[in-house]
């Protein structure tokens, strides 16, 4: 009867993404319905060592991210957790040969978080490679299913458009990261003073993962290429309305694409994809 606790744990995961995110909900309820779940679990683990980060505080933060190393092996290995989000996660991972090199430097960064109030060039990289590109090949993983070749070939494109992703996040985050959390994600950048000057130089470096992820897009699996293109015009479009703005008003508002305004990019991308116009 474990099947039915395998179903129950990737319900969990699909809860968890569609409370946590519209936008990658909108985007996962376009690639095709048989690697729903698969993309589900992983966003599922994803969050659940997010939230440790940026939501537990008050508790053992450290230790609780030792305790879902531990029990992410040990799931892994046994190809069972008593953990839902775990179990899910787990399935995926063994179902598609998802390298543990992946999650382990996911982990890494998402250890960074607790550590690293500013970063420099390195660390920087260091921490979009394992909080976003890792996760962007994940991903890649269930898309290419077990291609090899075709996953070699698309995994520089599916880096980037993570590091996009996850930079643009960073922007639309600065009032919370920085005033509220104590953290300076862009190198080099002063936060007290963020000028007109460091916000193009920031913004140059996403339109170049943008322009280079979108060459991926197009060459994806069909069962991946809507869902992935939707997310990147969500993205993209948030991206376009941050840099409309001041720095000032990056700085003290969390900008946002109002829900009604995600359904017609929504309807807008999938006629173009209709019609090959990606």
């Amino acid at each position: 009867m474990k099947h039915i606790y395998d179903e129950v744990t990737l319900a969990s995961s699909k809860l968890i993404t569609r409370k946590y995110s519209t936008s990658f909900s909108l985007g996962i309820y376009f690639l095709d319905s048989r690697i729903h779940n698969e993309i589900y679990s992983i966003y599922g683990f994803v969050r659940l060592a997010d939230e440790i980060v940026d939501s537990f505080h008050g508790y053992d933060q450290e230790s609780m991210l030792k305790e879902i190393r531990r029990e992410t092996e040990a799931a892994i290995k046994n190809k069972i957790s008593i953990n839902p989000v775990l179990n899910a996660f787990q399935l995926t991972v063994n179902e598609y040969n998802i390298e543990w090199e992946l999650i382990d430097t996911f982990l890494k960064s998402m250890e960074m978080d607790l550590t690293e109030e500013a970063h420099d060039v390195h660390s920087f990289d260091s921490y979009i490679l394992g909080s976003a590109e890792v996760v962007g090949l994940m991903c890649l993983r269930v898309f290419t299913n077990k291609d090899d070749k075709l996953y070699q070939e698309l995994k520089g494109f599916a880096m980037k458009l993570g590091s996009a992703f996850q930079k643009v996040n960073f922007l639309r985050d600065l009032k919370a990261d920085y005033q509220e959390l104590g953290r300076s994600y862009f190198p080099k950048v002063d936060l007290s003073k963020f000028t007109t000057v460091d916000k193009e130089m920031i913004e140059k470096g996403i339109n170049d993962d943008f322009d280079a992820a979108l060459i991926g897009i197009k060459n994806l699996p069909k069962c991946a290429k809507l869902g992935v293109y939707l997310a990147y015009i969500y993205y993209r479009s948030l991206f376009n309305k941050i840099v409309r703005l001041s720095p000032d008003r990056v700085m003290n508002e969390r900008i946002r694409i109002p829900n009604y305004s995600k359904f017609g990019l929504m309807f807008d991308s999938i006629i173009r994809y209709k019609l090959n116009l990606i």
